[in-house]
């Protein structure tokens, strides 16, 4: 059986200054801000902003030592990835797993908003990092 993905849930943009890119994404756009929390075991600050059914996650670290510090330092402010909700993230990461598709999580963690996260190689997505998420 396939587990299908629902919708794009997030985009999430990496950013230096989440306070500084507010301005923009909520000010002069006119995006609806939903808040801000920090994700300690991803060490990042984390703002989500509405647009339609989907948001945009504006992910800032809070650790030189994260992930998005890292891209940041490579990559520059930009995207970093995109999440798909699924409706079951344990057997969707089994069905991918099975399929040869290369994860970086193998079991599903705890992210944003407290949604079940995991992480697909972009060695397996042709170069983009794509997150499944499930509301919990």
């Amino acid at each position: 059986m396939t587990i299908g993905t629902e919708k794009i849930d997030h985009i999430g943009i990496a950013v230096k200054s989440i306070d500084e890119k507010l301005v923009f994404y909520s000010e002069l756009l006119g995006l609806k801000y939903e808040g801000s929390e920090e994700v300690a075991e991803q060490k990042v600050k984390t703002a989500f902003l509405k647009i339609g059914e989907t948001n945009l996650e504006l992910l800032e670290p809070t650790s030189p030592e994260s992930a998005v510090a890292k891209f940041l330092e490579s990559r520059g402010e930009g995207i970093h990835h995109v999440a798909l909700a699924v409706n079951n993230i344990e057997q969707k990461i089994e069905e991918l797993i099975q399929k040869g598709v290369r994860m970086i999580d193998e079991k599903p963690r705890i992210g944003a908003h407290n949604k079940k996260i995991a992480f697909i190689h972009p060695k397996s997505t042709g170069g983009i990092l794509l997150e499944i998420c499930e509301e919990q």
